[in-house]
């Protein structure tokens, strides 16, 4: 069973905890949302972060979810994986950017997998729950002619 962080600009990490709490009818244990405000000093940031890790990682495991790839929430989340000896912390940690509800969803559901799978199926989550509703969109193409 792997401990479930869930970090993202301000107000998204809570939202998404307040979702699992309205479907689930409460918090799940070990899981955390951590968010990122705008401006905050990244060092802050990160210490906010490592005290939440602290609190919901079992068996040296961690999923972390962020929202967007290569924002201030994944990269402090990154530095999870090179900052933890510093901190005297032990951490396997797989971190999925581009969070979503279904993917939110899958990794409640599958939370006392290992780490390795619940990763996996959390991802496969988020992406089976990205659909197009209702008809096939009209595409005009264009031709290059030579």
């Amino acid at each position: 069973m792997a401990g479930i962080l869930i970090i993202a600009h301000t107000p998204i990490a809570s939202a998404m905890l307040s979702f699992a709490e309205h479907v689930y009818g409460s918090i799940p244990e070990h899981i955390q949302a951590v968010d990122i405000p705008a401006h905050e000093d990244a060092k802050i940031s990160f210490e906010r972060v490592l005290a939440a890790a602290k609190a919901v990682e079992t068996h040296g495991e961690l999923l972390v979810l962020t929202d967007v790839m290569g924002a201030t929430p994944a990269n402090v989340a990154s530095r999870l994986m090179t900052q933890q000896n510093n901190s005297g912390m032990k951490l396997k940690v797989q971190i999925l950017a581009g969070l979503n509800l279904p993917m939110l969803m899958r990794a409640v559901s599958y939370k006392d997998d290992a780490l390795d799978a619940l990763t996996q199926k959390t991802l496969q989550g988020g992406q089976n729950g990205i659909l197009r509703l209702g008809g096939v969109a009209n595409v005009e193409t264009t031709e290059v002619q030579d």
